[in-house]
């Protein structure tokens, strides 16, 4: 049995809990924070979750405070449980250099290259650390679980689920990082990360992964048009391209006018905690 995370702070919100939650984490080698949302339903029983992988700068804290998600949890009966975007305060030489890697942008792999490995460990904690954790000490249903997220959590999402299809009943994504291979914020992450072997690299792609080992899930992507990284960053483009020469199923939903931000994820929250709800509410 896991120990049992410290409570940091909660506060009651449409009939359930906000809780903050610290932890000392294996995979990280080093304390963690992460954000849960218990719906009103978990006083009476265990309840899915959907996992939120937030994007570069973020905390536990920013979709907890500013995507509305959890009046939609509280109406599904779905637990939101949030990590941390990367480990902390490790005085690792770097680590609070740059906005788009290190502190705050662990990009949801496992780091390989000094002074990173046995710490940058954001693919262990987050595919197999937490949930194991949460569904041992929280009232969460085993292994009934979604994963979503935004930017470069969306990418997390979008490849932690292409690998783990067995582990989540579904998978969506808001402007992720499709293809990281391709563009200035992946290269920057995974040649630091991962050095350059680029078969490292795929393994940590979601385009590539979508093309050579697509899953049965219909991928859920929504991507503003107006999101000012989407030309030179984000290429949603090649997960298009990818997904239609494997067959995997992709839904991608082009929103006109909508920037890159949590006023973009909270206009479309509700239609993805729905379309994971049908999932996860499958026998």
């Amino acid at each position: 049995m896991s120990q049992a995370p410290e409570l940091i702070n909660e506060a009651r919100c449409f009939g359930g809990w906000q809780r903050t939650y610290r932890h000392a984490s294996t995979r990280c080698n080093s304390t963690m924070q992460f954000a849960v949302y218990l719906p009103p339903a978990a006083d009476q029983a265990r309840v899915p979750a959907l996992y939120w992988l937030s994007g570069l700068t973020c905390t536990e804290e920013n979709f907890s405070v500013k995507a509305g998600a959890q009046r939609y949890a509280a109406e599904l009966g779905i637990a939101l449980v949030i990590p941390d975007t990367s480990p902390r305060g490790l005085g690792l030489a770097g680590e609070d250099d740059d906005w788009d890697f290190g502190s705050g942008a662990g990009f949801y792999l496992t780091a390989t290259e000094a002074p990173w490995a046995g710490h940058y460990d954001m693919y262990g904690y987050v595919a197999e650390e937490l949930p194991a954790l949460v569904e041992a000490t929280l009232p969460l249903l085993p292994g009934v679980r979604s994963i979503s997220g935004h930017s470069m959590g969306g990418h997390g999402a979008l490849t932690i689920g292409l690998k783990h299809p067995e582990r989540y009943r579904s998978i969506s994504a808001f402007a992720p990082i499709c293809a990281p291979m391709r563009c200035a914020w992946g290269r920057k992450a995974f040649s630091r990360y991962l050095g350059e072997d680029h078969a490292r690299w795929r393994e940590y792609d979601a385009s590539w992964l979508a093309e050579h080992r697509p899953c049965g899930h219909t991928l859920l992507v929504d991507q503003g048009t107006a999101d000012p990284w989407l030309a030179e960053q984000l290429l949603p483009e090649e997960l298009e391209r990818a997904c239609a020469a494997s067959g995997q199923p992709l839904e991608l939903r082009r929103q006109l006018d909508y920037e890159h931000g949590y006023f973009f994820v909270a206009s479309f929250i509700g239609e993805h905690l729905r379309f994971h709800q049908a999932a996860l509410s499958e026998e």
